[in-house]
């Protein structure tokens, strides 16, 4: 036992590292890109540590317990999942900034030009942004609803990061499990050292989100440089998770196998 607790100690360390990894940190950072107050900042690292550690605990458990094997093209096949997500996650980001200069640009220019159908009929028009000239305005639209009506819900809050944390858990566990075995050859304390690694990994992530919305907040009194933050997240998740498609899918050859 006297053995066992330094390795336990050790897991949690090791928890806080594993919050570091490329992929997680670049995961989180779209989501706190758009996060004004640190400490909403730290709750997104604390819910992704959670959905993480949740994964982690009934993937790997399973593979301590049971003896279940992960084929390895299945686990390619879950790092792949995460590069998907870091692309639309990105994609997101971008859109929401793309969305912004727009309605700058709407401000500036209140009379444009407007295209519409009308079944065959394609006609331009010029119309303002003034509250009578729009039948349907953006904020009626399904997204815009959805966040004005439970944005300020915890658990909405709570769901994108918890999320995208399990997707990572998945990728991961298999690793972080066949770790284990070799070391600690009884299926309690391994377990009990998942569950340490997962704390380890909430308490690493919630620092590293933290840390992220510090310059985020600061640069709320600037809104040029605000407005760009989001869009260098947002370029950075896509440009990652496209590399991650290229090295899951050809370098480790999940497609050519």
């Amino acid at each position: 036992m006297t053995t066992l607790l330094p390795i336990l100690l050790l897991g949690f360390f090791l928890g806080m590292r594993h919050a570091t990894d490329s992929d997680h940190v670049v995961a989180v950072t779209t989501i706190v890109s758009r996060q004004r107050r640190i400490w909403d900042a730290a709750w997104t690292g604390i819910f992704w540590g959670i959905g993480h550690s949740l994964t982690l605990l009934v993937v790997g458990g399973a593979i301590i317990l049971f003896g279940i094997v992960v084929p390895a093209r299945l686990g390619l096949s879950f790092e792949f999942c995460v590069a998907l997500m870091l692309i639309l996650l990105g994609a997101l980001n971008l859109q929401a900034t793309f969305r912004s200069v727009e309605k700058i640009s709407a401000a500036n220019d209140p009379a444009h030009q407007h295209t519409h159908q009308h079944g065959d009929y394609v006609h331009s028009h010029t119309h303002g942004h003034e509250r009578a000239t729009h039948g349907r305005s953006e904020n009626n639209l399904p997204p815009a609803l959805l966040d004005r009506r439970f944005d300020r819900l915890k658990i909405y809050q709570a769901l994108r990061p918890l999320v995208i944390g399990t997707v990572h858990g998945l990728a991961g566990s298999a690793a972080v499990a066949l770790l284990v075995l070799p070391i600690i050859h009884d299926p309690a304390w391994a377990m009990g050292y998942l569950l340490v690694f997962g704390v380890g990994t909430i308490a690493g992530m919630m620092l590293i989100t933290a840390a992220i919305a510090l310059p985020v907040s600061y640069s709320l009194r600037f809104q040029f440089l605000y407005r760009h933050l989001g869009t260098a997240a947002g370029f950075l998740s896509l440009g990652f998770g496209l590399f991650l498609v290229y090295q899951i899918g050809f370098v480790d050859r999940l497609f050519t196998k």
